[in-house]
């Protein structure tokens, strides 16, 4: 497997999975040019909202105009055909009736005039009814879009992590959201805002990815960095 590690002038990062040109862009959404599509990972929306509705914290509702703000960016830059949400996509199976008006419409006009594929996640198992497809996975090409990893596949993109990687830079330890790229398979970073993160180096990642796996970090640009060397 062969990687190009040189970063794009918008710093996206190119890399090859089974055989596919994929791009890492600094959002953490992964872009596939040739087959024109969009893949992002644990949008949680309607976070907040669940909180509130369960009795937790109360945050400011805040989180899901941002995410989709994020997201429309990102969809007015690379115009996809498809966009492919990994599951995770809403807090739970009552947040997408949950979302304020404004939210859904700029959720329907992000949809409209393209395929949306919604993956199922273990906090959204039901169909989305807010429009799309829901599935358990999706094949394109030879890559496979999925919620978790499964145990020994190759060409296999997924979510459920929230993968982060810890450094120390400049005396400072700090963490960032990131790919994590190994054994065949992607790991995506959550796309949401109020999403918390799970370390490349703990072992439900690390069995997954293998001793070799690179973290792809989110910045202003997208950096490679060995697993290995980070902190745990």
């Amino acid at each position: 497997m062969s990687h190009a590690f040189a970063p794009d002038l918008d710093g996206a990062l190119p890399f090859a999975l089974a055989g596919a040109r994929l791009t890492a862009t600094p959002s953490g959404a992964l872009w596939w040019e040739e087959a024109r599509i969009l893949a992002i990972a644990d949008l949680h929306l309607g976070k907040s909202e669940r909180l509130a509705r369960r009795g937790g914290a109360l945050l400011p509702p805040y989180e899901t105009r941002e995410t989709l703000q994020r997201l429309s960016d990102e969809i007015a830059r690379r115009k996809p055909e498809e966009v492919i949400c990994l599951g995770d996509s809403f807090d739970d199976n009552a947040a997408s009736g949950g979302l304020a008006l404004v939210e859904r419409e700029t959720l329907s006009t992000l949809m409209a005039g393209r395929r949306w594929t919604w993956i199922s996640g273990n906090h959204d198992p039901a169909p989305i009814e807010i429009g799309g497809g829901t599935v358990a996975e999706a094949r394109r090409g030879d890559l496979v879009f999925r919620h978790i990893a499964a145990t020994g596949g190759t060409g296999e993109v997924s979510a459920h992590y929230h993968p982060k990687a810890r450094l120390t830079l400049k005396g400072r330890r700090i963490s960032r959201p990131c790919f994590v790229l190994g054994a065949g398979r992607l790991i995506l970073p959550a796309f949401g805002a109020y999403t918390g993160g799970l370390s490349v180096r703990d072992p439900a990642i690390a069995g997954l990815v293998g001793p070799n796996a690179m973290a792809l970090l989110l910045g202003t640009g997208v950096s490679a960095i060995p697993v290995a060397s980070l902190n745990r």
